[in-house]
């Protein structure tokens, strides 16, 4: 019995051992432009816009066809008996082709129209591909923020928690009064509850990118890019110019005008006549009262105008000014809007710029304060207050420089996404990946334009969160110690 008991402990502690040595699933190095290409790669809402393009190559190739030769093909079968006469059977087989020669204009401008059409949808497609880079590289900062966001709360709560156990040692000393213990037991309380809520947003924006890289939702993934200050040179002005002739929305827009301009021609051919050529053979045979064939070819022009529709035709060209009118409009909507989205853009990008070494200077000042109120209060000369406010102003202040980094390099990209600024070589490769499988053959290719100068800015380095708080662990112990004296200089 002993002998099976002492077996079954070993086997027991065994599996315990191997459970703690098992690592769990290995999480995957995702870069930034991996992520991008991936998703451009498999995005389905990429997907569901390319499919546009199949649609408006087969509207063109249906335009076309309307203006080229048809054939139909005919076939009667009859029999009839009258009073008096011999009963009568025969049959026709007839085939027909038919030529438009003159419709008014109007297939020729649904050629037009189905060809701008084709080119929309591509630039439709192209933007689409640089609006989702923009998704994927602000789910990617957004997940890093996050997760530097995590650290500095789970500082904060290892922080309170020994906070809590030194107040409470002092307390039982008789030392500290009772109420000091309460208020570093909910402070402690609060910093668990904010970390959870860091530790559930964290999550959420990496289920966001892996939706948008349309990945395995619960695959683990370990973000290796992180911040990196790169100037951004291009002037405001110079931005909004870019804009106005590159955003690829845009220049769909003045082809949704043209397309505009094309149906009033079409409604306008509703007043003017069509020419048909028609040719083609008819065989006829008849089988009582007697055998009898006949073959017969028949070619002819034929001609169609209408003079009176109770003013139909008239309303439709004046619903076609009007849907014109309004692409003026909807046109110069869309200019004022990528105006101000470039504008807001660059505004909050040199804002959340600024912020940066106010808020780095901040970190070390207020590693400093932390430090004076916490040694002022294990030496009795503080009260908690003081201590719990200047770890607080502290987490604020990391919180602050950790915001500024990522709302920098978020406002940046997209400043660049309003700008419609293209793709680059490789990111261009990656999204072939997908029309190879969801676009057809034949796809518009949008106007290429000139990118503008620094596109690609000179990088240089600024402090990182961690650099900070190392510098401000540097700071000289002899002057906190005079400070704490009394005896620092004013």
């Amino acid at each position: 019995m002993n002998r099976t008991f002492g077996k079954g402990v070993a086997l027991l502690a065994a599996a315990i051992c191997l459970a703690l040595t098992t690592s769990p699933a290995e999480a995957r190095d995702l870069s930034l432009q991996d992520a991008i290409a991936e998703a451009l790669a498999a995005n389905t809402g990429l997907r569901v816009t390319a499919q546009g393009e199949k649609t408006a190559e087969a509207e063109l190739r249906a335009a076309k066809g309307a203006n080229s030769w048809s054939a139909s093909a005919s076939a009667s079968a009859s029999t009839s008996k009258q009073k008096d006469e011999d009963r009568s059977t025969s049959s026709s087989l007839g085939l027909t082709f038919s030529l438009p020669l003159y419709t008014g204009g109007k297939n020729e401008a649904n050629i037009r129209s189905s060809a701008l059409g084709l080119d929309i949808a591509g630039l439709t497609t192209e933007r689409k591909r640089e609006t989702l880079k923009y998704d994927v590289i602000k789910a990617y900062f957004d997940a890093l923020e996050a997760r530097h966001t995590i650290d500095v709360d789970q500082d904060s709560v290892d922080y309170y928690a020994a906070n809590l156990e030194n107040v409470t040692q002092l307390y039982e000393a008789g030392s500290k009064a009772r109420i000091d213990q309460l208020r570093a037991s909910v402070e402690l309380s609060d910093a668990r509850q904010t970390l959870i809520k860091a530790q559930n947003n964290y999550e959420v924006d990496l289920a966001t990118l892996r939706n948008l890289m349309n990945l395995d939702r619960t695959e683990p993934l370990n973000l290796t890019d992180d911040f990196t200050y790169d100037t951004f040179d291009i002037s405001l002005d110079d931005s909004i110019a870019y804009a106005l002739r590159s955003r690829k929305d845009i220049l769909a827009d003045e082809y949704t005008l043209q397309q505009k301009e094309e149906a009033v021609k079409i409604a306008e051919a509703g007043k003017k006549p069509s020419v048909s050529l028609s040719a083609g053979p008819t065989i006829s045979q008849t089988f009582e009262p007697s055998g009898h064939n006949s073959y017969d070819v028949k070619a002819g022009v034929s001609a169609n105008w209408n003079v009176f529709d109770s003013g139909v035709t008239n309303a439709q060209i004046d619903e076609a000014k009007a849907n014109r009118d309004t692409a003026k409009l909807n046109l110069q909507k869309a200019q004022e809007d990528a105006d101000l989205a470039v504008r807001t853009a660059y505004y909050n990008m040199r804002e959340a710029e600024h912020r940066l070494d106010s808020t780095a200077d901040a970190v070390g000042q207020a590693e400093q304060d932390a430090y004076i109120a916490r040694e002022k209060y294990r030496v009795g000369e503080g009260i908690l207050l003081d201590v719990i406010d200047a770890r607080k102003a502290l987490s604020t202040a990391k919180l602050n420089h950790i915001s500024a980094q990522y709302d920098y390099v978020r406002y940046k990209a997209q400043v660049v996404n309003e700008m419609g600024i293209g793709l680059t070589d490789e990111e261009r490769a990656a999204a072939a990946k997908i029309a190879d499988t969801a676009t057809p053959a034949v796809t518009a290719e949008p106007q290429k334009k000139e990118e503008p100068a620094k596109v690609q800015p000179k990088e240089t380095k600024k402090d990182t969160t961690a650099q900070v708080e190392e510098k401000a662990a540097e700071e000289s112990a002899d002057k906190v110690a005079d400070e704490l004296a009394g005896n620092a200089d004013t």
